[in-house]
């Protein structure tokens, strides 16, 4: 499409406002929510120059450039829905930007997204990209080949032979794993974007960020399987931002997920289910949470440290959910799930345990 063609029917406040768009493939999309910004900011004096202002001058300070906000926070562009400030920090700053856990507000902001107020700020230089963090290393004591030394003398001697263990960021973050009761179906998803959808649709295509589960087929499938499948819809949204792993349910029914980070965090036992009702979201793993946990284990022996393992995969069941409040006890009684590895924080573990050996517990052939 030629730029004469994209312009024809275009006002001049629309197309000075798309000078300034970061190119990505959805032209259209991004001129129709242009479009739709103008008329609401023409409605008022100012904004318009506000946000021209910002645009224009990056680098200096402007004014919130605010709309109002409809009553469930979105604001629909076409056939797609979206917070506004994502919309609109899209269009100017971040094309590749998928989540509002992706965004920070600046300090001089006065009506960010996180406020919940009547208005809502788009200018896009009100808010900055959320960053991962830097995780420290896990220092871990190699004493274990010297069972005998005395505890004074262990003590100094383990501040100086200590191997600093850090972590790295692996090509895929997760890997996802579809079992429909206790029979795994399909091959392994890995994950090398860090978005991903999980739905129950059959788009045949290799799409890296998509893991269609209406393609896949079970000889073993009984009506109860086939009925879920059909209510799995547009199922879920995973994120990884931030050093932090967030799902967003888009199925119209709910989603059931244990995650041992989550329940850490919020106190409560760890094989607690959380149920997460259509058009809601939560953070189900923090990287930073996980490192205190790692690095405090590490004091407690090798077998501590491999429960972890359990912390680094979360489960996750479609429409149907199972635990302390239903007659399915166990995640395999449910008809449709996922298994989530996450990459990073297994193969973090997976060196400390390397460099710890073997654990102190003795264990024969009949123990």
């Amino acid at each position: 499409m030629n730029v004469t063609t994209l312009f024809s029917f275009t006002s001049p406040a629309v197309k000075r406002l798309l000078g300034w768009k970061q190119c990505d493939e959805e032209e259209k999309w991004a001129e129709k929510a242009v479009d739709l910004l103008v008329k609401k900011l023409k409605k008022k004096k100012g904004p318009m120059e506000e946000l021209e202002k910002a645009l224009s001058c990056p680098g200096q300070p402007s004014n919130c450039v605010t709309i109002p906000c409809s009553l469930d926070g979105r604001l629909q562009v076409s056939h797609r829905k979206g917070l506004p400030h994502v919309i609109y920090c899209r269009v100017w700053r971040w094309p590749d930007l998928q989540s509002h856990h992706e965004l920070k507000p600046l300090d001089c902001c006065e009506f960010p997204f996180s406020t919940k107020q009547k208005e809502v700020c788009i200018n896009p230089y009100h808010y900055k990209r959320v960053e991962s963090p830097v995780l420290p290393p896990v220092l871990v004591p190699r004493y274990s080949e010297f069972p005998l030394v005395s505890e004074t003398a262990q003590s100094s001697f383990l501040l100086a032979d200590v191997q600093a263990v850090v972590y790295e960021e692996p090509k895929h973050w997760c890997s996802i794993v579809y079992y429909e009761l206790n029979n795994r179906v399909g091959d392994t998803f890995q994950a090398s974007s860090t978005s991903v959808l999980v739905d129950g649709y059959t788009d045949p295509s290799n799409n890296k960020n998509r893991f269609c589960l209406g393609l896949l087929s079970n000889i073993n499938r009984n009506s109860t399987i086939e009925n879920t499948r059909r209510h799995i819809g547009k199922g879920v949204h995973l994120y990884y931002v931030g050093g932090e792993v967030y799902v967003e349910c888009l199925s119209d029914s709910s989603i059931f997920v244990q995650s041992r980070n989550c329940n850490y965090h919020h106190g409560f036992h760890p094989t607690t289910v959380c149920k997460i009702p259509s058009g809601c979201s939560m953070k189900i793993f923090n990287n930073q949470e996980f490192a205190q946990i790692l690095a405090q284990s590490v004091n407690h022996g090798f077998e501590t440290v491999y429960e972890l393992t359990k912390m680094c995969t979360i489960r996750m069941s479609f429409v149907k959910g199972w635990g302390a409040k239903y007659h399915r006890q166990d995640v395999t009684s449910t008809p449709c799930w996922i298994e989530i590895h996450l990459h990073g924080p297994l193969q973090w573990l997976d060196k400390v345990l390397t460099q710890m050996g073997s654990p102190h517990n003795p264990i024969s052939s009949v123990s």
